[in-house]
């Protein structure tokens, strides 16, 4: 197979993890307290703006829901992403100590947003006020994906890491309406997934290296049937969201109402968590190095998710 001409090294990510590491009790508590007053997620992820059956005070509530969640899911993938870089990391411990390294910095560094995400959690449920019901649990859910095979969970997790450049990137960094302990949240995690992208380029070629055609693109089946999975947890997350929100705004939705909103909220979900990551170049190009036909194929399938 041809590899994806990326330059990426083990030493060279290395390096640039160990120079821009931070600690979490730097970025929050103490007097970093989340401003409830704006709006947590930038509009091209929430899509809450332009929700007429809303008013202003009722899509801001749903914003801050969605960061939530949004963190929330964060949190729950890295807790299947760092045994399973472990395990990739073990059987070769001895060899490159530039890979060995890398890797397990890796796997700190989620260990690391693990408890983040979870100590944002509980910020945001003492400032929130109201309960957010979210998906789950994380080990039920790791269980069901690592149940996959590895290249298929590679392709998974080299998804989300390229995700999660695309968000902040594009939509987070230069939103100065957001929240600011939120977006620097956000950039934090985004300063070390930079470095975990990379990572994943080069984990997914060495699973694929050996692998035919034929079975790089069950591989592929089998990360698109994660997907259906993802995409159902999305939809039971959008009904939690939105029993939030009725929660928290007394707002009495219709049967209309919440059909239409549950319609709107779940694309938003869909493209946030699939689309984004299934659809971004660099994704797409290590999948096109590796199989083309695969490449097309997702490809052709990531509009579904926009």
């Amino acid at each position: 197979m041809i590899m994806h001409q990326h330059g990426f090294t083990y030493a060279a990510t290395l390096a640039a993890s160990q120079r821009i590491s931070w600690r979490v009790e730097d970025i929050i508590g103490g007097d970093r307290r989340l401003d409830f007053e704006k709006p947590f997620m930038p509009e091209a992820l929430a899509r809450t703006a332009a929700i007429d059956l809303l008013d202003a005070e009722e899509r801001l509530l749903l914003n801050q829901i969605r960061g939530n969640g949004y963190l929330y899911i964060f949190g729950l993938v890295e807790e299947f992403i760092l045994p399973f870089v472990l395990d990739h990391a073990r059987p070769r411990l001895a060899g490159d100590d530039a890979r060995a390294r890398a890797f397990l910095q890796f796997a700190g560094e989620e260990a690391k947003h693990i408890d983040l995400f979870k100590r944002f959690r509980r910020e945001f449920e003492a400032g929130f006020a109201t309960n957010c019901d979210v998906i789950g649990p994380p080990e039920a859910i790791a269980q069901a994906v690592l149940a996959h095979h590895p290249l298929s969970v590679a392709l998974l997790i080299l998804h989300i890491e390229w995700m999660t450049q695309k968000h902040y990137v594009e939509s987070v960094k230069d939103d100065a309406t957001l929240d600011r302990q939120f977006s620097d949240l956000l950039r934090h995690h985004w300063m070390e997934e930079a470095q975990h992208a990379k990572l994943d380029t080069l984990m997914v070629e060495e699973l694929a290296k050996d692998m035919s055609g034929t079975d790089f693109a069950k591989a592929v089946d089998g990360y698109l049937e994660i997907g259906g999975m993802i995409d159902g947890g999305l939809a039971q997350q959008v009904a939690f969201d939105l029993d939030a929100l009725v929660r928290a705004s007394g707002r009495v939705l219709t049967a209309a109402e919440r059909d239409a909103l549950t319609k709107q909220q779940h694309q938003a979900q869909r493209w946030t968590f699939i689309g984004s990551g299934m659809g971004h170049p660099n994704f797409l190009a290590s999948v096109g190095a590796l199989h083309p036909e695969s490449r097309q194929r997702l490809a052709e399938i990531v509009p579904t998710f926009c």
